[in-house]
């Protein structure tokens, strides 16, 4: 695959060149879309682009710019918003207070969607990489870091403890520098405790710190996520953690053994991630058992492996890492690609019985969900492997097709990497309300979640909760319209969103603001396969 040269970092840019800021408007109801067409024509012939160059800047197509301009596609907030920044325009008046309102979805379903969709790079992985950052007292590059909420939030916490963290390249890249010696007095509780990732500080602050405190970590609302797993990981390196007013209270004690051996009591991604960051930092080897060898535990590794340090045993479940002390490296590294986006994307064609392709496919971290949709008889094919960017994640194109769907005779349950993905699982649900017959899907993980896939009965399908890990779904349905406040959970949401785009009529979707946490963009991609989706705000 050939890719674009990289631009320039922030630190090579001249003082008088300015990066792109972010916008947040909203939509005017009152301006008709022809309109607004040519006023986004206009703005970007001042600036002097082409509609590809624009299209660049967008990272969308030429078409989708031909079709916003002619006013023959609907624009969400956040298209406006992009449109806004690359053109440096004010399209629409900013109403004072509006990015406080909560945003909703009106989706028109039950329309067949066409043309290729291509995956973004994973969210999980970036999380993993901007906490490994810390690590590196080098200068970091990120290459296609993802422009979600998650990231957002991490990126806050890391510049209020004085790391320079600057986009560059229209927003696709990350440039980090951390400074000699980190601020945790000053850390941004607000964004930590909004986000769980900020557990994953532990893992390279062990070595740097010896006595810190930490947010309490949050997320979705999926039940009791306990983080005594970490605790365990993380004790063999001398940590000591009490909790006390709303905050983790870490104790670092000399690591005085070597090599030191780690076993971990679950193959969690994150445990592994803190487990192997807290080796990585320290001047010695270290074995990590148990471990997950998932794909954003793969990015990480390879990202160490730049920094210089020796790992073992990537894609097993047995970790070898000879750490370093003192990392200072100048490194770039381009974050791979999201199995969980591409099952959402594919989930997509399915339940709208089209003909879509997706591409960049990380076809590792798909195959047992493809083979369970095998044998639910969906029809798709696949291209020949390619490397991603990274040069090490094999991806391919992924064509699916109009399927007559089976239930499966086994119960869909997840399992640790090389098992059906935990968090693709909520897939199949809306899959299955698409089949002819009884499935059963088990989430054992989560004791919360499976009662959000409920609200699919909402429109039309069968769906049954035989207690809290275990759900009954019976079809075909015969999907309508409903409106629906989104689930405290990201992927249940982006479950709810697949069915409404299945379900004939008009469907609302209120308080989507979750999905940002895990999807850039995702309704005005789907909106670019031909989805009728708007964007609103009451």
């Amino acid at each position: 695959m050939n890719y674009a040269k990289p631009s320039l970092l922030p630190s090579e840019l001249s003082q008088g060149e300015d990066m792109l800021a972010v916008m947040t408007t909203h939509e005017d109801a009152t301006t008709p879309l022809m309109a607004m067409g040519t006023l986004i024509r206009g703005a970007r012939q001042n600036k002097g682009l082409t509609q590809a160059q624009l299209a660049e800047r967008l990272s969308t197509s030429q078409s989708a710019i031909a079709r916003i301009e002619q006013g023959s596609q609907n624009l969400s907030v956040d298209m406006l918003a992009r449109i806004n920044a690359a053109l440096e325009a004010d399209l629409l008046p900013i109403s004072p207070g509006s990015s406080s309102r909560p945003t909703h979805l009106r989706v028109t379903g039950g329309q067949q969607l066409s043309g290729t969709i291509t995956v973004n790079s994973s969210k999980n992985a970036a999380v993993a990489l901007l906490c490994a950052s810390l690590l590196n007292r080098g200068r970091t590059v990120l290459r296609g870091v993802a422009r979600i909420v998650e990231v957002d939030r991490i990126v806050a916490v890391l510049q209020s403890i004085g790391v320079q963290v600057t986009w560059f390249n229209e927003g696709r890249d990350l440039e980090i520098l951390r400074p000699a010696t980190l601020d945790l007095t000053s850390i941004d509780d607000d964004a930590a405790k909004r986000t769980r990732s900020i557990i994953m500080f532990f893992g390279p602050l062990l070595g740097q710190e010896s006595v810190f405190d930490l947010p309490y970590a949050g997320g979705c609302d999926l039940g009791t996520r306990t983080v005594e797993p970490h605790m365990i990981a993380l004790r063999p390196f001398g940590l000591d953690v009490k909790a006390n007013a709303g905050a983790y209270h870490a104790v670092v004690a000399p690591d005085a053994l070597d090599p030191l051996s780690v076993v971990l009591t679950e193959r969690g991604d994150t445990v592994t991630e803190n487990a192997i960051m807290a080796a990585a930092g320290r001047g010695g080897v270290t074995t990590i058992r148990n471990a997950s060898p998932n794909y954003m535990v793969q990015d990480l590794c390879f990202y160490l492996e730049l920094l210089g340090v020796q790992i073992e045993g990537i894609g097993s479940t047995t970790l070898v890492v000879h750490g370093k002390s003192e990392i200072n490296a100048d490194v770039e590294y381009h974050v791979s690609e999201d199995p969980v986006e591409a099952m959402s994307l594919l989930a997509a064609g399915i339940v709208t019985n089209s003909e879509i392709t997706v591409a960049r496919v990380p076809i590792e971290f798909m195959e047992i969900e493809l083979a369970t949709l095998a044998e639910m008889r969906l029809k798709y094919s696949l291209s020949q492997e390619y490397l991603a960017a990274n040069g090490r994640t094999r991806l391919v194109d992924l064509t699916v097709y109009p399927s007559d769907l089976k239930a499966p005779i086994d119960k869909i349950h997840p399992m640790p990497f090389p098992g059906l993905n935990i968090d693709n699982l909520p897939f199949f649900a809306v899959i299955a309300a698409c089949a002819t017959g009884h499935t059963t899907i088990h989430d054992w993980v989560y004791e919360g979640r499976a009662i959000h896939l409920t609200d699919l009965t909402r429109l039309g399908a069968n769906v049954r909760l035989l207690d809290s890990h275990r759900l009954d779904v019976t079809g075909p349905t015969h999907w309508s319209g409903a409106e629906i406040s989104c689930p405290p959970a990201l992927r249940p949401a982006v479950v709810i969103l697949l069915g409404m785009l299945a379900a004939k009529g008009t469907s609302v979707l209120r308080g989507m603001d979750i999905i940002a946490r895990g999807y850039e963009q995702l309704a005005d991609r789907l909106i670019e396969l031909g989805a009728q989706i708007e964007t609103f705000r009451d």
